[in-house]
C-alpha cells in the first residue's frame, strides 16, 4: 500500500513538473514574441517618425516655393508692363528700340547658339547706317552647344565673330557707338580701319554670348 502511494506522489509530481515546464515554455515563448513584436513595433514608429519628419520638411519648402513663385510672378508682371522700356522705346512698337523688357533681356543674353540670328542683326545695324557689308564670319557651333548637358547653375558662352563694312567716316563712327551701345553685350577684341574718310573700311574682331536655359532638377527621396 505504501509502495503504491509513493507511486501515485510520484506520478503527481511528474505532472506538476511537466505542467510547470509547459508554462515556463510558454511564458518564455510570450516573453520572446513580445520583445520582438516591440522591436519590431517601435522600428516602425521610427520609420513613420522620419517619414512624418521628411514630409512635414518638403511641405515646408514647397510652401517656401510657392511664396517665391507668386512673387516672382508679381515682379515680372511690374518688369514688363512699363510704359516704356529699358532702353527708352515702346513696349509694343516695331522700331528699333521697341519691345517689352523681357524680349529686350532674352535679345541681350539669348538660351540658344543662334549664329545666324547675330549674323542678322550684325547687318541690321550695318544696314540702318547705310554701310556696305564686306563680310561676316564665325564658327556655326550650334550643333556641338545644343548637345551640352542642361544645368542647373549654367554660365555664359563666348560667340566669336568678325565682321567687317564700308561707309564714310561718320556711318563707321555711329555703327562703333550702337555696338557699345548695343543690350546685347559685345567685347570688342581687335579693330582695324583703313581707307579715307570719305570710304572707310572697318574690320572687328569681337565676341558676344548666350546662355543655356537653367534646368530645374526634381529629384524622389527614399526615406530609409
Amino acid at each position: 500500500m505504501a509502495q503504491g502511494n509513493a507511486s501515485l506522489k510520484r506520478i503527481g509530481l511528474n505532472q506538476t513538473n511537466a505542467r510547470i515546464v509547459l508554462v515556463t515554455a510558454a511564458a518564455a515563448f510570450l516573453v520572446m514574441f513580445f520583445l520582438v513584436a516591440s522591436y519590431a513595433l517601435f522600428g516602425q514608429l521610427r520609420y513613420q517618425n522620419k517619414v512624418i519628419g521628411v514630409k512635414k520638411t518638403a511641405v515646408k519648402q514647397l510652401k517656401m516655393n510657392l511664396e517665391a513663385r507668386d512673387s516672382l510672378v508679381r515682379s515680372y508682371e511690374a518688369f514688363v508692363s512699363t510704359p516704356q522700356n529699358l532702353i527708352g522705346g515702346q513696349p509694343s512698337g516695331g522700331g528699333p528700340q521697341d519691345g517689352s523688357n523681357a524680349k529686350l533681356v532674352l535679345d541681350a543674353l539669348p538660351s540658344k547658339y543662334d549664329f545666324p540670328a547675330l549674323t542678322t542683326s550684325l547687318e541690321q545695324l550695318a544696314l540702318e547706317e547705310q554701310l556696305r557689308i564686306q563680310s561676316i564670319t564665325g564658327t556655326d557651333d550650334e550643333v556641338t552647344q545644343g548637345s551640352a548637358q542642361a544645368s542647373g547653375t549654367p554660365a555664359p558662352v563666348e560667340m566669336p565673330f568678325e565682321f567687317s563694312v564700308a561707309g564714310d567716316y561718320n556711318k563707321v563712327q555711329s555703327l562703333i557707338a550702337k555696338l557699345e551701345q548695343s543690350i546685347r553685350p559685345i567685347q570688342v577684341q581687335t579693330t582695324k580701319i583703313s581707307g579715307d574718310q570719305n570710304d572707310l573700311t572697318l574690320t572687328v574682331n569681337a565676341k558676344t554670348f548666350y546662355q543655356p536655359e537653367k534646368t530645374l532638377n526634381i529629384a524622389t527621396k527614399v526615406v530609409k
